[in-house]
């Protein structure tokens, strides 16, 4: 018997950074068969920051063709999980739909040394959710 993989869903305000960055990182990281990650943001912006694209790609991971997306009812209805990234009384909430928040500094427009620490806070974060949940 073949299950569908959880759809989690890292959401913020303008889908540009941390929440692309957790993507990302969580479908390089997990088990394809168990579960796969999309973003997306209450007030999308018009790009994915360019440090963001910057640090991702020092780790081999292209954001390049990544592109901000509303985060809607629709793109939500499925999701498992709603991960937040510390964007407070902004922060996007479904009801029903089991919710963590994750409270990571933006990293527009900070120095490249700064977005790679957040970078990696946010690969730690993930690596956690990924064997907490088993699907690793």
């Amino acid at each position: 018997m073949t299950t569908t993989p959880k759809r989690i869903l890292f959401a913020c305000i303008h889908n540009a950074g941390r929440s692309q960055m957790a993507a990302a990182w969580f479908n390089a990281l997990v088990d394809p068969s168990k579960a796969r990650a999309i973003s997306a943001g209450t007030e999308p912006g018009s790009r994915v920051h360019p440090e963001v694209r910057e640090v991702m790609q020092q780790v081999g991971i292209d954001l390049s063709g990544s592109t901000p997306q509303k985060l809607t009812d629709t793109l939500a209805a499925d999701a498992h999980l709603l991960i937040t990234m510390g964007c407070g009384e902004a922060c996007p909430a479904v009801p029903g739909l089991r919710r963590d928040d994750w409270p990571l500094e933006d990293p527009k427009g900070k120095p490249l040394e700064r977005v790679r620490a957040i970078r990696d806070e946010v690969k730690a974060r993930v690596e956690t959710l990924i064997a907490a949940e088993g699907w690793g």
